[in-house]
C-alpha cells in the first residue's frame, strides 16, 4: 500500500500530466513521423533512414516541449475560466501549485531551445518565436474574437513547419510541387479543422467566457453569427479537399476526406439544433476525433509508399 506522501507525489504526477495534456503529445509526436515518412521525404530517402535521423528527433523532442509547455501557460492563465468550465478537470490540475507549473513551464522552454540549437541557430530561433507566440496568444490574443481563434488554429500547425523547413532546407532537397501542393492543401484543409473546433469551443465555454470577459466570437457578437461563421467554414473545407482528392494524388486517404465532408455536415446540421453545453461538446469531440483519425490515415496518402515504395519500413529492417 501506498503511504499518504507517496499517494500524494502520484496525483500531483498525474495532475501535472493532465495540465500539458499528456495523452495529447504521442499523437503529435505520430503525426510528424508520419509526415515526414509518408509526406515530406523524397522518393530516394529510406523510411529507417527518416525515423533514424537524429536532427528529426530532436525536432519532433523540442516540438513536445514546446507543446507542453504551451498547455501548462495556457492553464496558468486559464486557471479563473476553467474553475466554471472544466470544475473537474480543474481541480485535478489544481493539485500542483502555480509556482511548480511556472518552473516547469520556463524548464520546458529552456530545454526546448537549448536542444534546438543542436540542429542549427535557425531552428533555434524558430522555436523560441514559437514559444514567444504560444505565451502572446495565452496572455493577450486569446481574449479577443476571430484573431484569438486564427491564432489557436495556426499555433497548432505551426510544428509542422519547422519539420517542412528541415526538409524542404535541410540534408532533403528533392522538391517537386506536387508535393508541396499536398502539403499546404492538406495544412489549410487541417487549419480549417482546427478554426472549426476553436470556435464550437468558445460556443461550449461561453459562460466562463463571458463571466471572465473574455471577448469570443459568441460573447461579443451573439450565438447566431458564430454559428454561421462554423457553417461557413466548414463549406470552405470543400476547397483543401477538392485539390487533395482531384488534383492531387493522395492515394486511398481520399476515403478520409469524404468521411470528413460527411461528418462536417452532421456538424453543421447537428450545431444549429444545439443549445446545451453537452450538445456543443459532442461536436467537439466528434472533430476531435477526426483529427486523430487523420493522423492514422496519413500512412494512406500513397499505397505505393505502403507495399512497393523505398520507404516502407520492413524493407529495410
Amino acid at each position: 500500500m501506498l503511504s499518504r506522501k507517496n499517494k500524494l507525489l502520484v496525483m500531483k504526477i498525474i495532475s501535472l500530466f493532465s495540465v500539458v495534456r499528456g495523452y495529447n503529445i504521442p499523437i503529435i509526436v505520430l503525426a510528424q513521423y508520419l509526415s515526414a515518412v509518408f509526406i515530406l521525404t523524397p522518393e530516394n530517402a529510406r523510411a529507417l533512414d527518416v525515423i533514424l535521423d537524429l536532427n528529426l528527433f530532436i525536432l519532433v523532442l523540442v516540438s513536445s516541449f514546446c507543446i507542453a509547455s504551451g498547455y501548462i501557460i495556457n492553464n496558468f492563465y486559464d486557471a479563473q475560466k476553467d474553475l466554471i468550465n472544466r470544475p473537474n478537470k480543474s481541480m485535478l490540475d489544481r493539485l500542483v501549485s502555480q509556482k511548480t507549473k511556472l518552473y516547469v513551464y520556463f524548464s520546458l522552454n529552456f530545454l526546448a531551445v537549448f536542444l534546438a540549437y543542436f540542429v542549427s541557430w535557425r531552428v533555434s530561433v524558430f522555436y523560441s518565436v514559437y514559444i514567444f507566440l504560444i505565451w502572446f496568444y495565452s496572455h493577450k490574443l486569446k481574449k479577443y474574437p476571430i484573431i484569438g481563434n486564427l491564432t489557436a488554429a495556426l499555433l497548432a500547425i505551426f510544428p509542422f513547419f519547422g519539420i517542412l523547413l528541415y526538409f524542404f532546407k535541410g540534408q532533403y532537397e528533392e522538391y517537386d510541387w506536387q508535393k508541396l501542393g499536398i502539403i499546404f492543401s492538406h495544412a489549410g484543409f487541417l487549419f480549417l479543422i482546427i478554426l472549426i473546433r476553436e470556435m464550437i469551443k468558445d460556443l461550449e465555454n461561453m459562460k466562463g467566457d463571458f463571466v471572465t470577459d473574455y471577448k469570443t466570437v459568441p460573447v461579443v457578437y451573439g450565438e447566431k453569427t458564430s454559428k454561421i461563421a462554423i457553417t461557413v467554414l466548414s463549406i470552405l473545407t470543400i476547397f483543401p479537399v477538392y485539390l487533395l482528392v482531384d488534383i492531387y494524388e493522395v492515394g486511398y486517404m481520399v476515403i478520409y476526406f469524404y468521411a470528413c465532408l460527411i461528418a462536417l455536415i452532421f456538424v453543421s446540421i447537428k450545431l444549429w439544433i444545439s443549445v446545451a453545453k453537452p450538445d456543443f461538446l459532442l461536436l467537439h469531440n466528434v472533430l476531435k476525433m477526426l483529427i486523430v483519425a487523420g493522423v492514422f490515415c496519413i500512412i494512406l496518402i500513397d499505397p505505393a509508399v505502403l507495399w512497393h515504395g523505398k520507404k516502407v519500413l520492413l524493407a529495410h529492417l
